[in-house]
């Protein structure tokens, strides 16, 4: 049987090229106007772009911000192919179709209100999105904390952060600025030795974090992640170790981007054994 539930949540628009702005490591943010999607993101929902004209396949990219009311959403990517070599060269102003919002986003326990939000490289804009969504909740006291890890340069400048961390290892005080200026603490690890951030895996940041709070404060704690499948893995670990409930979002290659393909399978560990889900949809 075909799940029809994501009808009608789904919409095809040609989207205006609003600006790019590049970054080291070959990395660009591009904000395009997209009033449908805009409207209908949540944190951790993809948009399948068309890169070029004369490039027939999508690419599946994160959601980093969308303002409903002003009808954009901001994406941040990494060339890794002629598909996003083209698309970082279109100029402002240019149609670019957008298939969107696609994907499960995150559901927030309001009783877990210490949202730990753990981004690994092209994985951190869900992280951003989530963080500003909790942001302007009013359901609960929530208090994220971002954590971001890269082995290349971060795509914004970092800073030593304003916001004190208690449980962070000393010297960890690099964030994100946009994060900061919200009042969402942030912090970064990379093994590439970049000024303020944790020397180590993003991970090994979050399990000293966690190591630090007591039984009652852990209680109130809820992990989300996106980012590489090796980085997902050591995340359930940790979360599995702390005893803390996860959400991860993951990243895989796909052609059609709606499930109907089933390119998208990965391998899901449930209580009656190994199933196959489609990451678009989880079903």
């Amino acid at each position: 049987m075909t799940d029809r539930s994501h009808r009608g949540t789904i919409f095809v628009e040609d989207a205006e090229l609003l600006s790019i702005q590049e970054y080291p490591g070959r990395q660009f943010v591009i904000r395009l106007r997209a009033p449908k999607c805009a409207a209908a993101a949540t944190p951790g929902s993809f948009a399948h772009i068309s890169c070029d004209p004369q490039i027939p396949m999508r690419r599946p990219l994160s959601i980093m911000r969308a303002d409903a009311a002003a009808g954009w959403i901001d994406i941040l990517f990494k060339i890794v192919g002629p598909g996003l070599e083209a698309l970082s060269k279109q100029p402002p102003g240019a149609s670019i179709s957008v298939l969107g919002p696609i994907g499960n986003g995150f559901h927030p326990t309001p009783s877990r209100p210490r949202a730990l939000l753990i981004g690994g490289g092209v994985g951190i804009p869900p992280m951003v999105f989530l963080a500003e969504s909790l942001k302007a909740r009013t359901d609960a006291r929530w208090q994220p904390l971002v954590l971001m890890g890269s082995e290349i340069p971060f795509p914004f400048r970092t800073r030593p952060s304003t916001i004190l961390v208690p449980g962070m290892p000393e010297g960890a005080i690099a964030c994100m600025p946009l994060l900061d200026d919200w009042g969402v603490p942030s912090r970064l690890a990379t093994m590439a030795g970049f000024a303020g951030c944790h020397d180590g895996f993003v991970t090994d940041l979050a399990a000293e974090w966690l190591g630090s709070l007591d039984a009652t404060t852990l209680a109130e704690v809820e992990m989300f992640a996106c980012g590489p499948t090796p980085m997902l893995q050591a995340t359930a670990k940790v979360a599995r170790r702390f005893g803390v409930p996860c959400q991860v979002s993951l990243e895989e290659f796909m052609a059609c981007a709606v499930g109907g393909c089933a390119g998208c399978a990965v391998p899901v560990v449930t209580d009656s054994g190994i199933a196959t889900k489609r990451s678009v949809r989880g079903a």
